[in-house]
């Protein structure tokens, strides 16, 4: 798919148009509508192929709870590992598309790594991630930025001491979910670990504030985001903040979301997930 289109897919992704404006340039730059409406099984989400560990996976349990935020409860999706063997906790964080199969999915794909996983739904103050995507999106203007990533702190400290937790708690999360991860660094010295996909930074001069080690993510062809690279990096060297960062070349935003038929990229995908992995192995493990 040309680059033009996924581009302009990727600033509807950033709330910087609504989904009218987006199918009428969507319309303008494919030259018509019949392509234009051909393009978007492509650029959305197709949760159906969002299954990669089945519900039923005989070495998990997974439930909807509720768990205790700064806005009332917050729902969220908590998936464990069998057996009674304590393990550390990590919370994933959706994108702006709300809790949806895809991030349950990942929920399930770290607990068969050997996570205890937590997935809350950010919307849970406004009734709930809604089953269209579309619709989800536009309600993210309604978050309180500062509350949110205080039902996020509460969700890091629900793992800590869960039964089946050792204590030790990261969190990963994807695009808007990137963003929110690093909040949770900058804010919560009890993390141990962040991986942030594609997230927006944190101002520099909050970076000293962070005392977890960081993994960090960025597609190559994602320009928007990048910009704030070479500052928060500057400002990670100078409080010497642990911290690794990869660019994958030739990658789009959403790089991960293998149900984005258009954005994903498998082998970029592969190799952060095989990443994100092995370094919460050895920072939440020990």
């Amino acid at each position: 798919m040309e680059q033009k289109f996924i581009d302009l897919y990727n600033d509807y992704d950033h709330g910087l148009m609504d989904r009218r404006e987006f199918l009428e340039k969507l319309t303008v730059i494919a030259g018509g509508a019949v392509v234009a409406f051909s393009l978007l099984p492509l650029l959305e989400k197709n949760y159906a192929v969002a299954e990669v560990i089945s519900k039923d996976d005989p070495r998990i349990q997974s439930e909807d709870i509720n768990y205790p935020g700064a806005t009332g409860d917050i729902r969220a999706n908590l998936v464990q590992p069998k057996g009674k063997e304590k393990v550390p906790g990590v919370v994933v964080i959706h994108e702006i598309w709300g809790l949806n199969p895809h991030i349950e999915d990942v929920a399930r794909r770290l607990a068969v790594e050997g996570f205890l996983a937590m997935a809350p739904d950010a919307l849970s103050p406004l009734g709930g991630s809604p089953e269209d995507p579309s619709k989800a999106r536009p309600l993210f203007s309604q978050i309180d930025g500062e509350s949110n990533v205080k039902n996020y702190i509460a969700a890091v400290k629900y793992l800590q001491t869960h039964p089946q937790s050792n204590g030790n708690v990261g969190v990963v999360g994807f695009c808007w979910g990137g963003g929110v991860a690093n909040q949770i660094a900058v804010n919560s010295p009890d993390l141990k670990a962040a991986v942030p996909y594609y997230g927006r930074q944190p101002d520099p001069e909050d970076v000293p504030k962070i005392k977890a080690s960081l993994l960090l993510h960025y597609a190559g062809n994602d320009e928007r985001i990048n910009k704030g690279i070479p500052a928060f990096e500057q400002a990670l060297k100078k409080a010497s903040i642990d911290y690794t960062l990869y660019i994958y070349e030739g990658a789009n935003h959403a790089f991960n979301n293998d149900t984005n038929a258009a954005r994903y990229h498998k082998e970029a995908a592969q190799l952060a997930w095989k990443r994100t992995i092995a370094f919460f192995k050895e920072k939440l493990k020990t």
